[in-house]
């Protein structure tokens, strides 16, 4: 089980926002190949979910209110340390994201976009495909949504 923290950008700690920044080019540049920019100056709008492991940090997604990101509450950068993928805390990790938009921001309809491998996954936690699949960052996705 993890220890969930739920914090503004300005409440991280500097390891804080090294763990998460490191976890995120772990897995999204170095892992998938993928040369992208990462630092897409959303992170201060964000609350930041983060999932720690025996004070590790394991697990993570940044959430935003409604008209940030898309016209709805959006959850994105939902990352596992390759490692651990196998404790499914891709589970928790969007189960804690999805109660934190609905407590900070009473929101239960909420949008992503979705890496389209991952569709089984987001299927399994609530969320319906919706359109057609697109290119980000050379990466097939598709936009998903979870309604109340």
């Amino acid at each position: 089980m993890l220890n969930i923290r739920v914090k503004t950008f300005e409440a991280l700690t500097k390891q804080e926002l090294y763990a998460l920044l490191q976890l995120r080019s772990e897995v999204f540049v170095v892992e998938q190949d993928c040369v992208y920019q990462d630092l897409d100056g959303k992170d201060d709008k964000a609350l930041h979910i983060l999932g720690f492991k025996d004070e590790k940090l394991v697990a993570y997604t940044r959430v935003f209110k409604p008209g940030v990101y898309f016209n709805e509450a959006s959850i994105g950068r939902v990352v596992v340390a390759k490692n651990q993928r196998h404790h499914k805390y891709g589970y928790e990790i969007m189960e804690a994201s999805k109660k934190a938009i609905e407590t900070y921001y009473n929101e239960t309809t909420i949008k992503i976009s979705a890496q389209c491998y991952l569709v089984q996954f987001y299927n399994n936690v609530g969320f319906k495909s919706i359109g057609k699949e697109y290119l980000e960052d050379g990466i097939p996705h598709i936009a998903m949504i979870k309604n109340s």
